[in-house]
């Protein structure tokens, strides 16, 4: 029997923690199991874990609206869908807290928003401002980071799109019961960066698809409201949709947790977020990226180009916890796998996270359009040179 508590108004509201049992249960699978598009979701979730669909969409809902969950959307390959990079800055000290406010609030197209720092002096120590940064099909991303760059004050920056994906999904409950080294069978698969062009009725459903769900929305048949918005029949919704997960653009439908800040109740999700780099000969990013993404605490892990500001870094990934010893010993098992395998690795660092905000990045055109006239921008001279 579900025990209730009492909300804000004395009405009866199911737990909200993610320590509860039962959250703790749908949060192992919400978080990152669902792959590409799923007609009723929240059923989907239910059957996986044994639970009635209506308790699932009323635990979910009600972290929703506590925080605990910060977001529930179906996510994209959006760097199929625009072009894409992680981008390291160097903003002068007094100037990078408001360097981070501009791009977590004023550029939709800036996703994830932190400040790193490592434990060690490093040539890329002076990199502090780290954000994900994709901007629509036909236009600029270094024009948009010169643009940006004038605006908050950075001395310079180093623009690094992915060449290939090894390893992308969040999942931090399931994680935290993860063995130190703990990895998968087989190496991971690369993923190769590619463009995908959609036409305009793929779009209209792509809109409605990546947009958050309301508290409200959590219910029995989530998309028919959607379908609507898009202007088109359920049915046609839901052919075009399994369209673009046969593409490869859908990713999971996913619910985010907060896990940077502390929820209600003063729990923490993770408390470290590790920026893991390795620096490989070339010719070896491929196999070591395919051995690095074996390891089941990363959460993301990317073959990128860094550059001599770093080293001449190729491989990064990313690992949360609560512990920083616990990451650091995952990062220990996941170098000595690479030495007992004979990959030779010529640098490597940690970029440990700080301030951090994250939100999806913008990718419709209209929206970069519009964008860039409130900033009054001519978005003509943000279009990329062919």
């Amino acid at each position: 029997m579900e025990k209730a508590l009492l909300d804000e108004r004395g009405e009866t509201s199911p737990p909200i923690s993610v320590t509860d049992p039962i959250n703790a249960q749908i949060l192992r699978v919400s978080e990152d199991q669902l792959s590409g598009f799923y007609r009723d979701p929240f059923v989907e979730i239910a059957a996986r874990c044994c639970l009635d669909p209506e308790l699932v969409r009323r635990r979910i809902a009600a972290m929703l609206r506590a925080g605990t969950i910060r977001r529930v959307r179906q996510t994209l390959y959006s760097n199929l869908l625009a072009p894409g990079a992680l981008v390291a800055w160097n903003v002068p000290q007094e100037r990078l807290d408001a360097a981070f406010d501009f791009l977590f609030q004023k550029d939709p197209f800036s996703g994830h928003v932190v400040i790193r720092s490592t434990d060690r002096d490093t040539p890329g120590s002076r990199f502090r401002l780290w954000t994900t940064l994709k901007v629509p099909q036909g236009f600029s991303l270094s024009k948009h980071c010169q643009w940006l760059q004038q605006k908050i004050g950075a001395v310079s920056f180093r623009l690094m799109p992915a060449r290939a994906i090894f390893v992308l999904g969040v999942g931090h409950v399931r994680r935290q019961e993860l063995e130190i080294g703990e990895m998968a069978p087989e190496p991971a698969q690369l993923q190769p960066i590619r463009q995908v062009w959609l036409n305009e009725e793929e779009w209209k459903v792509l809109a409605e698809l990546k947009r958050e769900f309301s508290p409200e929305e959590i219910r029995p048949d989530p998309w028919a409201q959607r379908a609507t918005q898009a202007g088109m029949s359920l049915s046609r919704f839901f052919e075009i949709a399994e369209g673009l997960s046969q593409k490869g653009v859908l990713g999971r439908f996913s619910t985010f947790l907060e896990h940077v800040k502390p929820l209600k109740d003063g729990y923490r999700v993770t408390l470290f977020n590790a920026l893991f780099h390795w620096a490989l000969p070339p010719g070896w990013e491929e196999k070591a990226g395919c051995e690095i993404g074996r390891f089941r605490i990363l959460t993301h892990a990317y073959w990128r180009e860094a550059g001599k500001e770093f080293e001449n870094v190729n491989l990064m990934a990313v690992a949360h916890g609560k512990d920083k010893r616990k990451l650091l010993a995952h990062k220990e098992a996941i170098d000595r796998h690479l030495h007992n395998l004979g990959i030779p690795v010529e640098y490597t660092n940690i970029f440990w996270g700080g301030r951090s905000e994250i939100k999806p990045s913008e990718i419709l055109p209209s929206a970069y359009k519009n964008w860039c006239t409130s900033m009054g921008i001519d978005w003509r001279t943000m279009k990329e040179e062919v």
